[in-house]
């Protein structure tokens, strides 16, 4: 959906180039890049989808029937853009030709939300993840990835999902603003059996976690980090004084963790989840290496 945007974007810039002549060059050029950053973004999306029809393996089938289906949508659009070109006063019209386009590009980008909306996948993405661990964590049930892909709001970008959950950070940001070494050092003592470092910070009504990864973290650790935030966003109160109260919360999740986890897993493979396949990924950049840190 963000590639057809983007490419709707890119083509309102070539539509542009009748009202401004004069910066043809520019428009044309920004359209094409546009365009070209969407075909980037959309092709391996498409890969994807195609994977998930080919449930026999035949993916070369799959990709060649939506070619012709692709090849004949742009030989419709190709014949009334002739149409439309032969109909004489038309085409200098401005405001007609920008409300066909206009009104083509919705119905597109509406087709295409359809289309997307129906897909069924039962690999766990972050979004995904964040619907079933919250549903465990309230109601102490797994939805079926039926439900859950119903459930899925694929336009709503991760900053905007709440709780706000910031994953790879160092250990110079999980110190804080005033660079406790005493923190770092409880912190690392309490998730010494994990392979990640969650902690919290309070702000104003909304709480952001901070997530650092250890090395070797796999999506498993991923999917405990959420279900120890969301865990906390639950059961936490409204406010904490000190740092004691926050580590007394952080111990607490932990310790409801590791009774309910199991289950969690558990109920998971029964909903029919695929785990073996996860979309869950744990960003490498900044990676905890807690066997040589010196202290």
């Amino acid at each position: 959906m963000y590639a057809d945007f983007i490419g709707s974007a890119g083509s309102f810039f070539d539509l542009a180039t009748q009202l401004y002549p004069s910066q043809f060059l520019l428009l044309a050029s920004t359209g094409n890049l546009a365009k070209a950053v969407a075909r980037g973004l959309r092709d391996p999306s498409f890969r994807v989808i195609q994977n998930h029809f080919a449930i026999s393996g035949n993916l070369g089938e799959v990709a060649a029937k939506e070619e012709v289906w692709e090849v004949a949508a742009q030989l419709i659009g190709l014949g009334f853009g002739i149409l439309i070109i032969d109909t004489p006063g038309l085409v200098k019209s401005f405001p007609f030709v920008l409300l066909t386009w206009t009104s083509i590009r919705l119905v597109h980008l509406w087709l295409r939300y359809q289309s997307l909306a129906v897909l069924q996948f039962n690999t766990v993405n972050l979004k995904r993840a964040r619907i079933i661990v919250e549903s465990h964590v309230v109601h102490s049930v797994v939805p079926g990835y039926v439900d859950c892909n119903k459930r899925e709001n694929i336009l709503l970008w991760q900053r905007f999902m709440k709780p706000r959950i910031i994953f790879g950070v160092s250990l110079e940001e999980l110190s804080g603003l005033e660079k406790s070494v005493s923190k770092v050092k409880a912190l690392l003592k309490m998730y010494t059996k994990e392979k990640y470092i969650l902690t919290l910070n309070k702000l104003n009504k909304d709480t952001e976690f901070s997530v650092s990864f250890k090395v070797n973290a796999t999506s498993r650790d991923v999917l405990r980090c959420l279900w120890q935030a969301y865990w906390l966003e639950e059961n936490m109160e409204e406010s904490f004084k000190d740092k004691d109260s926050v580590f007394h919360w952080l111990k607490q999740s932990l310790s409801e963790m590791d009774n309910k986890f199991d289950d969690f897993l558990f109920k998971l493979d029964t909903a029919g989840w695929n785990l073996r396949e996860s979309n869950l990924k744990v960003p490498n950049q900044v990676l905890i290496d807690q066997e040589s840190i010196p202290f």
